[in-house]
């Protein structure tokens, strides 16, 4: 019986140790770190959430480091603050994730619009230097036109034989043979709505004096008439001589010029740059 008795003592004291310690431990443990907190409160690292940094447990208590009797409360204490910081580490993580992806994204926002402003620009610049090349295009063309008129109007009174046809007249006669008619019409008809040219008209006639002029007149003015009815040639672009028995001059420097022999009239087509202008001026007016 009394082995019994001794024997629920020891083990009722063995079971009260550990708690006896546990008490004592936690006792010990937080009158330390409060003293060290407040000893060392100017020297502890302050962590990212603006927190003091967990001091390592330096108080080994009745257990040392590992106590095998430790209860769930205790196990919760003392991890505790571990999983305060852990979940004030998640929320700074969360926090600057979201900063970083509003920093990202106004980053990203702001190169597309400079992207589009640059790409605006480039624009710009080439519709710029499409019109610059059309004002120079434009420029050079009316320089060249302008050119080209003061050659024209320097010109205008220097007209230069384009064609010349010459009509055959029997001894005493001034009436035009068919011949001579296909032969004005071959010259007349592309002056159809031309500009800047004149006819000139030599009437030559065999023998002498006023009666060869008058005759060479004769044969000059039907081919003139013809021409005006015919072809509606102007009067104004046509000039008429009556040369009688002049002589012709000849090609060659020292031949002499000879009288001619039967009736003759030479028709000579004179033109200037006038018709020319003309033509280089139809494409720029479309």
């Amino acid at each position: 019986m009394k082995n019994r008795v001794f024997l629920a003592l020891l083990l009722s004291t063995v079971l009260a140790l550990p708690v006896l310690a546990q008490d004592t431990n936690s006792n010990s443990q937080a009158q330390p770190a409060a003293a060290s907190t407040s000893a060392d409160q100017s020297t502890t690292t302050v962590g990212a959430s603006g927190k003091p940094a967990l001091q390592p447990d330096t108080h080994e208590g009745f257990w040392g480091k590992i106590n095998p009797f430790a209860r769930k409360k205790y196990v919760q204490r003392q991890t505790a603050p571990i999983r305060d910081r852990v979940n004030e580490l998640d929320e700074l993580t969360a926090s600057n994730t979201k900063q970083i992806k509003d920093v990202d994204s106004r980053a990203t926002e702001g190169i597309r619009l400079a992207s589009a402003k640059a790409n605006e620009a480039d624009q710009h610049a080439i519709d710029a230097g499409n019109k610059a090349m059309a004002a120079n295009q434009t420029a050079t063309q009316a320089n060249t036109r302008l050119t080209t008129v003061e050659q024209v109007v320097g010109n205008i009174d220097q007209y230069k034989a384009s064609t010349q046809t010459e009509i055959r007249f029997r001894p005493g006669q001034s009436a035009l043979s068919a011949n001579a008619k296909a032969a004005l019409d071959e010259m007349a008809t592309p002056l159809k709505d031309q500009r800047g040219y004149i006819i000139e008209v030599q009437g030559f006639s065999s023998g002498r004096g006023q009666a060869a002029i008058q005759t060479s007149q004769k044969m000059a003015d039907s081919v003139v008439r013809y021409l005006v009815l015919n072809h509606e040639i102007p009067v104004y672009r046509i000039f008429v001589v009556g040369m009688g028995n002049a002589p012709v001059p000849t090609d060659a420097q020292d031949a002499k010029a000879k009288h001619v022999s039967g009736g003759r009239v030479e028709i000579s087509l004179l033109k200037n740059d006038v018709e020319q202008l003309s033509a280089n001026a139809a494409p720029a007016t479309k």
